[in-house]
């Protein structure tokens, strides 16, 4: 991500890279030790993206968003909540009621986080994303205080809906996710 976004050009195409993350906790640049509540065999790596620590393993949508602001004329603030409003119709398709919290990025359902956000902004440009819960093992959460929140619940569509499926859902919240930005 980093050395694409740092050899883009101004007409090189904008990119969503989908992956799925073996469990590993990340830590954001604004990051707090303390917010790691438990060690465990669970890798901490720091990253360069914003927010706090969060949880990424199998079974979880990692939506990596390669944008560039300035061209699309718009600010992160902006990028965030095309980010958030994707992934809340995408929920609604699946007749999964979702919101946002002021205050704190993501989505959330009945409370509990769904689906983080995390941004890095250089020289106008995005890199790093989101992560959607699907179906995936939700206990590290436990070991932290997800996003720096302390007693935040998470929750994932495996317990919200029957049948849904990490490849579907990453072409649906791609294509919304590109729908958003491309009218922003």
């Amino acid at each position: 991500m980093q050395a694409f976004s740092a050899n883009r050009q101004v007409d090189t195409e904008d990119e969503l890279w989908i992956v799925e993350h073996p469990p590993i906790f990340t830590q954001g640049i604004s990051g707090k030790a303390e917010h790691l509540l438990q060690h465990s065999d669970i890798p901490v790596v720091q990253s360069d993206r914003g927010g706090q620590i969060t949880y990424h393993a199998p079974g979880q949508l990692i939506v990596y968003c390669l944008i560039d602001l300035k061209r699309l004329g718009i600010g992160v603030k902006k990028m965030v909540s095309l980010m958030e409003m994707a992934i809340i119709e995408v929920l609604s398709h699946h007749n999964i009621h979702s919101q946002t919290k002021n205050g704190a990025p993501g989505v959330y359902v009945e409370g509990a986080k769904i689906a983080a956000l995390g941004l890095k902004v250089k020289n106008g440009r995005t890199y790093h994303g989101l992560s959607l819960n699907v179906d995936m093992d939700l206990s590290p959460f436990s070991h932290i205080n997800p996003c720096g929140y302390q007693d935040l619940a998470v929750t994932q569509l495996a317990d919200l809906t029957d049948n849904i499926k990490i490849g579907t859902i990453a072409n649906e919240l791609t294509q919304t996710l590109k729908k958003y930005v491309t009218r922003s």
